[in-house]
């Protein structure tokens, strides 16, 4: 699926917009977004990490993020995506164990002893469709647990991944897809809640929305 910017696209900006403008400002941060998306989820040789995986967890992070009543673009996006890759009942499963994942968030325990009373505990992951290979089961979970569990992301954690198959350098890749969609989602939600106040952003510059979808 081709767009010239899959930000502007899952944000629905308008060419000539204040949003358009802003976005135009910042020439090299646009650029380099569109690549990252390039790179991490149409790559000319997907290499350990194929296709369908990576659209596989870019849809499972994208519903993570939805909000409880409402299914966002971004999640339909990389639901299509997926579905050019997967059959039906993947793509069901990958939904609704997204679905059945959402949570608030972030969780996880404090490392630095004086923090520890305001570690907050929360759902745990577990992907259990048959239909669900285990090595993207383990790629899911592993999703979740970067999303909704930063603080509980250390070096054992990945070993879920090791004993699914998941080799070094498909870890790593895996790991920035993730890292990227946290990134993506994160600022088209920015940019598409300044589109919703078009009362307050036409009282403000340039300069000020640019400031507040940064």
């Amino acid at each position: 699926m081709s767009h010239d910017d899959v930000i502007d696209h899952l944000a629905e900006i308008e060419p000539g917009s204040a949003l358009d403008r802003i976005r135009r400002a910042r020439p090299d941060a646009r650029e380099h977004a569109q690549r990252s998306f390039l790179a991490l989820l149409e790559p000319a040789g997907p290499g350990q990490l194929t296709l369908a995986e990576r659209y596989a967890v870019a849809a499972y992070v994208a519903v993570l993020h939805d909000a409880d009543e409402e299914r966002s673009r971004s999640a339909a996006f990389y639901l299509e995506l997926l579905a050019d890759e997967a059959d039906a009942a993947l793509v069901a499963a990958v939904r609704d164990a997204a679905d059945a994942g959402r949570a608030h968030g972030p969780y996880g325990d404090y490392r630095e002893p004086a923090l520890a009373g305001e570690a907050v505990a929360g759902p745990v992951a577990r992907v259990d469709a048959p239909v669900v290979p285990e090595r993207l089961r383990a790629a899911l979970e592993h999703a979740h647990l970067l999303v909704l569990h930063p603080r509980d992301a250390r070096p054992e954690a990945l070993r879920a991944l090791a004993d699914a198959g998941w080799g070094a350098d498909a870890i790593v890749s895996l790991s920035q897809l993730i890292a990227f969609l946290a990134f993506q989602l994160r600022l088209v939600h920015g940019l598409r809640a300044v589109a919703a106040a078009p009362a307050s952003a036409a009282s403000r510059s340039d300069a000020d929305l640019e400031g507040a979808v940064a």
